[in-house]
């Protein structure tokens, strides 16, 4: 056994081999390194694009919705009451919602505009935390107020203390025809996300909402759970409890939805783009294992007559093909290793190489007006790490199993001959 490792590690690492096959070897290390760092790096980065981007949106997209479609809920702060007992409910808010078109200065924008109060909703959104300009207080102080998203606020060419109108979808009928009901709201505040989020959204008061889509209660409400990875873990209490509810008449016509529902399809595109990102990292990774399968059989030709020589002292054709099948893999699990933590080491700072790069080319990588963040972000995840690393390590089996039988399949007595 130790003979085997002595003569697998002499195949490997020594000097005395032809030069193009030594290079080919030496190739096939490092492409196994670039391949698994790179793939590592690559997978954390995005690791980090989803996480901040879900922190993002989720900031102010409310982890679950109770609602009635089709209906208004009248007797919300009984609901919203019975909501609050659940164990896993950390706050409820109500809001009202619907769409509307802006306009300002000759711009038009449609809008999705969500009435809210102020002081319920610190517990489930942190738009307070989002405020570029203005002063969001002035929502729930002055009626006729609206907040509005930076990217919406720079579409209509308004800030705060600007006046806009906002057209209802709703009609007025006067003497003069049929029109749109219109009314003007004073811009108080503009927020940021840093997300499509802040190029629809707009903020009202829950009382101007109310007046505005002529509503007698409320949409919904909004609930907090903590943590956006509780929602499976609560649903089910939240059903029961909705169920058995007296606040509506119809506790069938109630609704639960959470932000999976309505961030789902954006979550998936994010997780299908890492996946296929992935498989074709994965396909240098598979070049430099095959790149084994030259090597091997290369080195099969120089040392066929040390095959011969071994088989002669003793060696049976399993065991030369397990000295080749380790001489690969041995290739094959150094590069992998470095490869693995190379990438561990990148993934933990290419957020700070990123900044040092910056600095010194004078020139910013990520403009947040194109890509919503400022900096490159990382996650590091070890399941990432195992994946890759595994994957490696099972193709460089799979490369090394034909040189190695091609091995075991050299005939000593006809090498010893042709001499």
């Amino acid at each position: 056994m130790s003979f085997t490792r002595d003569m697998m590690i002499r195949y490997t690492f020594t000097g005395r081999r032809e030069g193009f096959a030594r290079l080919v070897s030496r190739a096939s290390m490092l492409g196994m390194i670039l391949g698994v760092a790179s793939l590592i790096t690559v997978l954390s980065v995005m690791n980090g694009f989803a996480l901040e981007l879900r922190d993002r949106i989720l900031s102010l997209v409310p982890h679950a919705v109770v609602s009635s479609p089709g209906n208004s809920l009248t007797q919300w702060q009984q609901l919203a009451s019975e909501l609050q007992a659940v164990p896993s409910v950390e706050s409820v808010a109500p809001f009202i919602e619907d769409i509307a078109l802006l306009q300002s200065r000759s711009r038009r924008v449609g809008s999705q505009v969500t009435g809210i109060d102020l002081k319920a909703q610190r517990g489930v959104s942190d738009l307070h935390e989002r405020i570029l300009s203005g002063d969001l207080g002035l929502l729930q102080s002055q009626p006729f107020t609206i907040a509005l998203g930076s990217t919406l606020a720079g579409q209509l060419g308004a800030m705060a203390g600007d006046v806009i109108e906002v057209v209802l979808p709703t009609l007025s009928v006067t003497p003069l025809g049929v029109f749109p009901r219109v009314r003007k709201l004073v811009v108080v505040a503009e927020f940021e996300v840093g997300s499509s989020i802040d190029a629809v959204q707009s903020y009202v008061s829950l009382e101007t909402a109310g007046r505005l889509f002529a509503r007698r209660g409320v949409d919904g409400l909004q609930i907090d759970l903590g943590s956006p990875d509780n929602v499976a873990d609560a649903a089910p209490p939240l059903r029961e409890m909705l169920r058995m509810t007296t606040a509506v008449s119809s506790p069938s016509d109630l609704v639960i939805t959470d932000w999976r529902d309505s961030q789902g399809s954006l979550f998936s595109a994010v997780k299908m783009e890492k996946i296929m990102v992935g498989i074709l990292l994965l396909a240098v990774i598979a070049v430099a294992a095959f790149n084994i399968v030259s090597t091997l059989t290369m080195s099969v030709t120089e040392k066929a007559r040390d095959i011969a020589v071994l088989r002669v002292m003793g060696f049976t054709s399993l065991g030369v093909m397990g000295l080749f099948l380790g001489h690969g893999l041995l290739i094959g699990s150094v590069g992998i290793a470095i490869g693995a933590v190379l990438g561990v080491l990148l993934a933990l700072w290419v957020s700070d190489i990123a900044i040092i790069m910056e600095q010194l080319i004078g020139v910013q990588l990520f403009d947040p007006s194109v890509y919503y963040i400022g900096r490159l972000p990382s996650e590091l995840q070890w399941g990432d790490v195992a994946i890759t690393t595994g994957l490696a390590l099972l193709l460089s089996v799979i490369a090394t199993v034909y040189p190695a039988w091609r091995a075991s399949r050299i005939s000593p007595v006809e090498v010893l001959n042709n001499g």
